[in-house]
């Protein structure tokens, strides 16, 4: 669930919430609309993402041609039948949370798959990240964001823009 700063929640929450549905709703209007599978993190009990919880619970619907993957580890390949839905020479589009978990150890296993990965800037986020090691000092979340995007670009994660959308989901 993207909940705002002062509720405890992810500071871009608004700008990441209106940028993922744009690119949802681009990919979902496309003349040959892509695979589209929503992973969703399932906590343990007492967790605040534990299955049939508020923060279980998906931010946007789902169709019925379009896939739900729940899983247990960071990387969404890990444990789940994701592999199976993918080819290995798919291009991947990711967005969503947690740049510095989920989202980065999910593309880092695309691309050890095989996988032509891209990254759209401002469509995936975290919280703010407290440095234990350093006196308790904290990291600004969009700070770790661009962090976790030099890193994945490295590795070889393509990096888009939200302007790059409207041209994503076109004759490709």
């Amino acid at each position: 669930m993207l909940t705002g700063p002062e509720e405890g929640g992810v500071p871009s929450s608004e700008t990441v919430y209106r940028n993922i549905k744009h690119i949802l709703d681009r990919a979902r209007s496309a003349k040959q609309p892509p695979r589209i599978i929503h992973i969703r993190n399932s906590g343990e009990s007492g967790d605040p993402d534990a299955p049939n919880t508020s923060g279980w619970q998906l931010v946007f619907p789902i169709l019925e041609h379009e896939f739900v993957i729940d899983k247990l580890k960071n990387d969404a390949f890990s444990g789940t039948k994701l592999a199976e839905l993918i080819p290995r020479d798919a291009e991947l589009i990711f967005v969503g949370m947690q740049s510095d978990y989920c989202v980065r150890a999910t593309c880092s296993a695309a691309l050890g798959r095989g996988n032509t990965v891209i990254l759209i800037k401002d469509a995936h986020t975290t919280y703010d990240r407290i440095e234990v090691w350093n006196g308790g000092m904290v990291t600004n979340a969009h700070d770790v964001e661009l962090e976790i995007e030099a890193e994945l670009e490295e590795a070889g994660v393509n990096l888009l823009c939200m302007s790059d959308v409207p041209h994503l989901f076109c004759d490709r």
